[in-house]
C-alpha cells in the first residue's frame, strides 16, 4: 500500500523550508522594505526589481482551467528537469541505499539526475516494439525502489506506452510512478492527469516547451496529489520561476486556439514527413510516432547526419542509444523545412560521401 511518509527521506521529513519575504507577507502594500530589493527599480523598460510570486498562483490557476485539475495539484518548475531533480532529492537516499527503475531507450535526464544524486539505477529495457517489459520490471523492483520513470510518448522512440501497462504498475507498485508526458499533446492517448485522485502514487510531468513553443522560457509542470505537491514546494528553491517567465507564460496560455491549430498542423506534417522518409533508399524503417518527431532507422546514421549538417540541416543521431541502432531522430519542422530535408536527402549518395569515423 502506498504510504508517502515511508518513501520520504528522513531529512526531508524534518526539513523546515525556507520562508521568503513573499511567503510571509501576502496582500497589497505601497511600500515594500522587507526583501532587500532595489527600491529604485530596474535598468529595463519594465521593472523587475521585486521578487516574483514564489508559488506562481496566477499561472497555476490558468493551468488549472486548461488542464482540468485543481491548482493545488500543480507544481511549476524550471523545466521538467527541476521536477525530476526534486523527486530524487525528496525521495531517494543517496549512497547505495535507494534505487530507481528506468526503461531505456528513454529521456536521458532521468539517468543524469540519478547519478548527480548518487542513486542506484536499475534498467529494464523496453521490448523490441518499445513497450514495457512488465515481467522485467516486477523482477527489478524491491523494497528500496522509490521511483519508476515512464516516458509516454517516449523519447526518442516516439510511441505511446500501453495505458494498461502503466495502470498495472500504478496498482501494484508501492513507490511513485512518474509518467513523463512532455509530448502528450501530439498523442492519440489521453493524459494521465485526470487519474490523480485514483492513484496517490502518480506523478505526471508535462511542459510548455513542446506544443506551446516556449522552450526558451523553461516552464515544466508536475501534477500529483496534494501530499506530493506539498513535498515539491517544501524542497524547491523559494523563487524558482522568474517574474518575466511567469508573465510571458500567462500571456501564452491565452492562446489555446492557436496552439491547438499548431498541434493539428504538426500531426499532419509528421505523417507527411514519415511517408516521405519511407520512400528514400537510405531509410530502412520509420517508427510510428505520437510525438512531434519521428525515429528513422537508416543505412548509415552517422554518415547521413554528417551529410545533413554540412548542408545546414541538423537532426539528432541516436544510433548509439539502446535499441536505436542506425537511427536518426528528426523533429517535425514547418512544411518548407520538411521539404528541404527530404529534397536534400534525395541527393545523398553514400558512394560519393567521405566515410565518417566512429
Amino acid at each position: 500500500m502506498f504510504n508517502l511518509e515511508s518513501l520520504l527521506r528522513e531529512n526531508i521529513k524534518r526539513l523546515v523550508p525556507y520562508s521568503s519575504a513573499r511567503d510571509e507577507f501576502k496582500g497589497e502594500a505601497s511600500v515594500f522594505l522587507d526583501a532587500n530589493e532595489n527600491s529604485f527599480g530596474s535598468p529595463l523598460p519594465v521593472n523587475y526589481n521585486r521578487y516574483p510570486d514564489p508559488m506562481q498562483w496566477p499561472l497555476k490557476y490558468k493551468l488549472a482551467d486548461i488542464k482540468g485539475v485543481p491548482p493545488q495539484n500543480i507544481f511549476i518548475g524550471n523545466g521538467s528537469d527541476e521536477a525530476i531533480d526534486v523527486l530524487f532529492r525528496a525521495f531517494c537516499n543517496p549512497g547505495g541505499i535507494d534505487n530507481v527503475v528506468l526503461c531505456p531507450p528513454t529521456y536521458g535526464m532521468y539517468e543524469v539526475s540519478a547519478h548527480i544524486n548518487d542513486v542506484i539505477i536499475r534498467k529494464v529495457s523496453l521490448t523490441p516494439d518499445f513497450q514495457l517489459d512488465i515481467e522485467g520490471l516486477q523482477q527489478a523492483v524491491d523494497e528500496n525502489t522509490k521511483l519508476i520513470f515512464i516516458c509516454s510518448p517516449n523519447n526518442p522512440t516516439g510511441n505511446s506506452i500501453h495505458r494498461s501497462d502503466i495502470e498495472l504498475l500504478l496498482n501494484n507498485f508501492d513507490g511513485i510512478v512518474v509518467v513523463d508526458e512532455a509530448y502528450i499533446n501530439f498523442s492519440r492517448q489521453k493524459s494521465f492527469i485526470q487519474e490523480l485522485t485514483e492513484y496517490p502514487n502518480l506523478v505526471v510531468l508535462q511542459t510548455l516547451s513542446k506544443a506551446w513553443g516556449l522552450a526558451g522560457l523553461r516552464v515544466g509542470m508536475a501534477f500529483a496529489g496534494e501530499e506530493i505537491i506539498n513535498v515539491f514546494n517544501k524542497v524547491k528553491p523559494p523563487y524558482n520561476i522568474g517574474q518575466a517567465t511567469q508573465e510571458l507564460a500567462l500571456q501564452a496560455l491565452d492562446n489555446v486556439a492557436r496552439v491547438n491549430e499548431w498541434i493539428r498542423e504538426i500531426v499532419i506534417e509528421r505523417d507527411l514527413l514519415s511517408a516521405g522518409l519511407e520512400q528514400l533508399p537510405m531509410v530502412l524503417k520509420v517508427y510510428p510516432s505520437d510525438a512531434n518527431f519521428v525515429l528513422a532507422q537508416t543505412t548509415d546514421a552517422k554518415g547521413i547526419y554528417h551529410f545533413l549538417t554540412q548542408r545546414g540541416i541538423v537532426v539528432r543521431d541516436r544510433s548509439k542509444v539502446e535499441l536505436c541502432m542506425g537511427c536518426l531522430r528528426i523533429t517535425v519542422g514547418t512544411p518548407a523545412e520538411n521539404l528541404q530535408l527530404l529534397e536534400t536527402l534525395k541527393s545523398y549518395n553514400p558512394k560519393t560521401e567521405t566515410p565518417v569515423s566512429a
